[in-house]
C-alpha cells in the first residue's frame, strides 16, 4: 500500500528535476555537474581535501576523499562538549574559530563562529588537522552512533513511514550536498517537526527550504501533511533567519 501510494504520485525525472530546481533553487545534480571546489594536496600523505561553499557562507564543506561514514549516515557536534565521542570533531573544535562541525559519509562541514572571521587563516590548520587525523588511523566515532531518525519501524503507521521514505531518498541527499542534514524529529496533527544540521542549523536560508523546498514535496506526495515546522536550534539565531525568510519571500512575491 505504502509502495503503491508513492509510485502513483511519482514525477517524471523532468519534472522532478524541475520540482527540485524550484524548491531548493538548484538542480538536484548540481554538484555533479562541476560545482566549483578548491582543492587542498598534501603531496607527502597523498592526500586531496576539496572545499565547496554552502548556502550558509559561515559554513564550508571539506571532500577528505575517504570514508568519513557509512552511506546515508551524518552526526552534527554543535559544540565542543559534544564532541566528546568523536576524537576527529574534539581535534577540530581546538582550532580557534570554529563553532560547530557535522560529518556527513564523505564529508566534513565546518561552521565557523561569525563573519570576522576569516576562512583564510582557518582553512590551513584545518586542512592539516584532519589529515594527521586520517593517517593515524584512529576511529571516526568512538561511542557514538550516527542519526538514523528516518529508519522506517515496525510501529509507523502509513503516512509516517512515506515522510521518512521521502526525506531519506529525495530531500536529505539534496541537503547533504550543501553540508547539512534534516532530522525527522515527529508527525504530529498533520504537523511534521524537522531539525536542521550542519550548514543548515544557522543558514539564512534555512527556513525559505524548509517551507518553498521541503514542505512543498511532502504536501505533494503525502495529503496529509499540513505544514513543516523546525525544531532546535538557537532562539535568537532562528529570529533572525525567520525575518530575512519572511523579507526574502516577501520580495519573490513583489517580483511576480
Amino acid at each position: 500500500m505504502f509502495a503503491s501510494r508513492l509510485i502513483l504520485r511519482k514525477l517524471p525525472i523532468q519534472a522532478y528535476e524541475a520540482f527540485t530546481q524550484a524548491c531548493f533553487g538548484r538542480p538536484n545534480n548540481a554538484v555533479q555537474k562541476g560545482a566549483v571546489f578548491n582543492v587542498f594536496q598534501s603531496v607527502s600523505r597523498n592526500m586531496f581535501i576539496q572545499t565547496q561553499d554552502t548556502p550558509n557562507p559561515n559554513s564550508l564543506k571539506f571532500l577528505p576523499g575517504v570514508k568519513v561514514l557509512d552511506p546515508g549516515q551524518t552526526i552534527d557536534f554543535p559544540n565542543g562538549t559534544e564532541a566528546f565521542c568523536s576524537p576527529l570533531a574534539k581535534l577540530l573544535f581546538r582550532i580557534e574559530g570554529v563553532k560547530s562541525v557535522f560529518f556527513g559519509p564523505d564529508f566534513i562541514t565546518i561552521t565557523k563562529l561569525d563573519e570576522d572571521v576569516d576562512w583564510k587563516l582557518m582553512k590551513p590548520e584545518i586542512f592539516a588537522t584532519i589529515m594527521d587525523f586520517f593517517a593515524s588511523g584512529l576511529p571516526i566515532l568512538t561511542d557514538a552512533q550516527p542519526s538514523s531518525d528516518t529508519q522506517i519501524n515496525e510501529d509507523d503507521d502509513e503516512t509516517v513511514q512515506m515522510i521518512k521514505e521521502l526525506l531519506d531518498t529525495r530531500i536529505r541527499p539534496t541537503v547533504q550536498e550543501d553540508g547539512g542534514d534534516i532530522v525527522f524529529m515527529g508527525f504530529e496533527d498533520g504537523i511534521v517537526k524537522l531539525k536542521m544540521q550542519g550548514s543548515c542549523t544557522s543558514c539564512p536560508s534555512s527556513v525559505v527550504t524548509l517551507k518553498n523546498g521541503v514542505q512543498n514535496m511532502l504536501q505533494f506526495y503525502v495529503p496529509e501533511v499540513i505544514a513543516v515546522e523546525q525544531v532546535g536550534g538557537e532562539p535568537e539565531v532562528e529570529m533572525k533567519i525567520m525575518t530575512r525568510a519572511q523579507k526574502h519571500l516577501h520580495n519573490n512575491k513583489e517580483e511576480t
